[in-house]
């Protein structure tokens, strides 16, 4: 299973200061070093931590493969098709969300998806979707002749965290996950069991599968043991970590966990 470090939360820490440290750049080399397959990156419509001076670079600069992930807005698609990413994940965007909430809308008659899938294709960029694990997401998703897709895993961490950490007693705390131990067991389980079955129908129907949202040190390992999932992108658990083990320390333990 390859990993795909997703650096944007390098680029909160310089943007909360509003100065150029720490540079995005710097990653690039450590990433490579550690054993990551891939740079994963956001660009958002608002700018808020990536900027396009930073994809610039990385994209023409990084030894790895390149994810741009971008909502389908035709100013993020006419600056994947100039710069060229190796894969381009179109995910769902809000200003006012703190981060990505949902997977794509894929379901039903999507022109614009559709028009920005072609172009992506046209510039011969891979194309992944960001979706909800559902039976519906996936079909919609080949119909649209996307190569990959990628489970947005955030239900299945926000379960875990409230069965399996300390989340309850936060501010963190998760209002409609507040059930018993019980409950939330056989809601994880549900929900595991849910991204196995759906990872193994979304390889027959010939698709690539990626997971990515919310995977930390502690609840990545049963992800990591569904053996048609590819890929794991991974961002803000391995950034956190880097803060007091260093980034290359903090990808090789994400890299030991996943391959275990």
């Amino acid at each position: 299973m390859k990993l795909g470090v997703n650096i944007d939360h390098i680029a909160v820490l310089r943007e909360a200061r509003r100065v150029p440290d720490p540079d995005v750049l710097d990653a690039l080399a450590i990433c490579k070093r550690a054993g990551a397959e891939q740079i994963t990156f956001h660009l958002r419509e608002d700018r808020r931590h990536m900027q396009d001076s930073d994809i610039e670079k990385i994209i023409a600069l990084s030894a790895l493969p390149t994810n741009m992930e971008c909502a389908i807005a035709p100013e993020m698609i006419d600056i994947a098709c100039r710069l060229k990413p190796h894969r381009v994940t179109l995910v769902p965007e809000k200003r006012e969300e703190i981060t990505t909430e949902g997977g794509l809308v894929v379901v039903g008659s999507q022109p614009r998806l559709k028009e920005a899938i072609k172009r992506l294709h046209d510039a011969e960029i891979e194309v992944s979707l960001f979706i909800d694990p559902t039976q519906e997401a996936i079909e919609a998703s080949k119909d649209l002749e996307a190569e990959w897709i990628e489970f947005h895993t955030g239900k299945y961490a926000n379960i875990y965290g409230m069965l399996y950490s300390n989340w309850k007693n936060t501010k963190y705390a998760i209002d409609e996950l507040d059930l018993s131990r019980k409950e939330l067991k056989k809601i994880y389980k549900d929900e595991l069991k849910n991204l196995v079955e759906l990872s193994y129908n979304a390889l027959e129907l010939g698709l690539r599968v990626a997971a990515g949202h919310g995977l930390n040190y502690q609840n990545v390992k049963a992800i990591a043991k569904i053996d048609v999932i590819e890929e794991l992108n991974i961002g803000q658990s391995i950034i956190a970590r880097s803060v007091y083990t260093g980034l290359e320390r903090a990808i090789l333990d994400m890299k030991s966990l996943i391959n275990d």
